[in-house]
């Protein structure tokens, strides 16, 4: 793990892609990725990939969502923005609701006050012990 802290980042040349953005200036936004060797040529071997991103209004301001969309052309990806921005957003709702649920299970409330500290019982301050002492 610190060997990957100190090497220098850099780029892999064999997956590489050519990044064209789509947009209806309503609902979302298309990506489409189109794989091309180091040198720009297209590369044929691999697939067009689309990538849909939406926005979702919370009470804590806008949240990016981005979601793969199964399609070959541009055609199909914009017919299947919808379903695929909607499972997107189902599936982040759910997350976040599980996050809140693991958040909320891991309070720890230590039983019968904060006794153990010197000078503190379980009523309040001990009269006379409530200063910190030198030995």
């Amino acid at each position: 793990m610190a060997e990957d802290r100190t090497r220098e980042p850099s780029m892999d040349a064999a997956a590489l892609y050519l990044e064209e953005t789509f947009t209806d200036r309503k609902v979302g936004t298309l990506r489409r990725m189109t794989p091309v060797k180091s040198d720009g040529s297209a590369d044929a071997a691999r697939p067009v990939l689309y990538i849909g991103q939406a926005e979702v209004m919370t009470n804590m301001g806008p949240l990016p969502i981005s979601f793969d969309i199964e399609a070959r052309t541009l055609d199909e990806a914009v017919a299947r923005f919808g379903n695929a921005a909607t499972a997107a957003i189902e599936r982040t709702v759910q997350q976040i609701q599980d996050l809140r649920r693991q958040s909320a299970s891991q309070l720890v409330v230590p039983q019968g006050g904060m006794g153990s500290l010197p000078g503190i019982g379980p009523g309040g301050p001990t009269p006379g012990r409530g200063k910190l002492q030198i030995p």
